[in-house]
């Protein structure tokens, strides 16, 4: 059989032939999970008197991310109150926030405690992931709303390091001093960055990246408007604005000491040059005017927990329906 051949000549110009297009619908795989799931909770409370008992999922996110904020507050009111005993002589070494754990997790009811404050800060990181990748706060993607959102997925991994922390308490209590225990931690993680290719840049770079948590919470304490997300009167937030300015400036000092110790211990490749928070607070301490510097710090940790307490029961938590994180 003889094949179809294309017109020729100057008026005629050959043209291939078009591919045949197949269009294929690609259903939606998140829709479908959602939907499925949706049916599947619909199901289950027709059917289960109990079940129709348990409040939306926006509900219970809503619940865990106030449940979180109080975990925090309870975290960084120990820790500042912690810090004043200290500088009054009531108590022994400076700790950190990590340091005041281990103190509590020693207390009567300790594991209780530390069983409390790991679920609560595990419940603030899903809300860390909920702001960060799916836009719980509508920051957008502008480069603003992204450097806020990177910087609170930042936050989520830290809160995430200390929840693990407070729940490995369960497992094993501290025996000794927590301050020094802190200091033997920290040498013990920077040894380990060390041994790897690389290790005194990264350990470098564990420094520099403190140093930046600290100015970037100075930086925010003086530009952030700290009310914006709370549902209270005007009077209540202009009362209470204070507490978070000074706490997130408390906070960003703090981390300066141990950001310097860290760069310098990855200059030398000397991880016994590496302290903990707690330590060297109490460097700062044996400086002139020391006792006045660090307590200041320990009032801003008080004043920081006090406005996350503030933040659980006032702040606007809106999770987001739609999980969709390039909305």
């Amino acid at each position: 059989m003889r094949l179809p051949v294309a017109p020729q000549g100057p008026r005629w110009r050959a043209e291939p032939y078009s591919p045949l297009r197949v269009t294929v619908a690609v259903p939606d795989f998140v829709a479908l999970v959602r939907t499925r799931l949706a049916d599947l909770g619909e199901g289950g409370r027709r059917r289960s008197s109990l079940l129709r008992r348990v409040p939306p999922l926006h509900v219970l996110l809503e619940w865990a991310a106030r449940a979180g904020y109080g975990a925090r507050g309870f975290v960084y009111l120990s820790a500042g109150t912690l810090i004043l005993l200290s500088v009054l002589g009531i108590v022994g070494d400076t700790v950190g926030v990590k340091g005041s754990l281990d103190w509590l997790a020693m207390r009567p009811l300790g594991r209780f405690w530390m069983f409390l404050v790991g679920l609560g800060l595990a419940a603030f990181v899903v809300w860390r992931v909920l702001q960060a990748v799916f836009d719980a706060d509508h920051e957008g993607t502008s480069r603003h709303g992204l450097c806020t959102r990177m910087s609170q997925a930042f936050s989520g991994f830290s809160y995430a390091a200390l929840s693990f922390a407070a729940l490995g308490l369960l497992v094993r209590a501290p025996e000794g001093d927590p301050a020094v225990e802190g200091v033997i931690r920290s040498q013990e993680q920077a040894a380990t960055v060390l041994s790897m290719p690389f290790g005194k840049w990264l350990l470098i770079g564990v420094g520099l990246a403190i140093f930046g948590t600290g100015v970037a919470n100075v930086v925010k304490a003086w530009r952030e408007d700290f009310t914006e997300y709370l549902a209270c009167s005007a009077k209540t937030c202009r009362r209470v604005s204070p507490l978070a300015r000074f706490g997130h400036v408390a906070r960003g000092l703090a981390y300066l000491p141990l950001a310097v110790l860290v760069v310098l211990a990855g200059l030398r490749s000397s991880a016994s040059d590496v302290t903990s928070l707690g330590a060297a607070l109490e460097a700062v301490e044996r400086q002139p005017a020391g006792p006045w510097m660090l307590a200041g710090v320990a009032l801003g940790f008080v004043a920081f927990g006090t406005f996350s307490f503030i933040e659980a029961r006032y702040r606007r938590i809106r999770p987001p329906r739609d999980l969709n994180p390039l909305a």
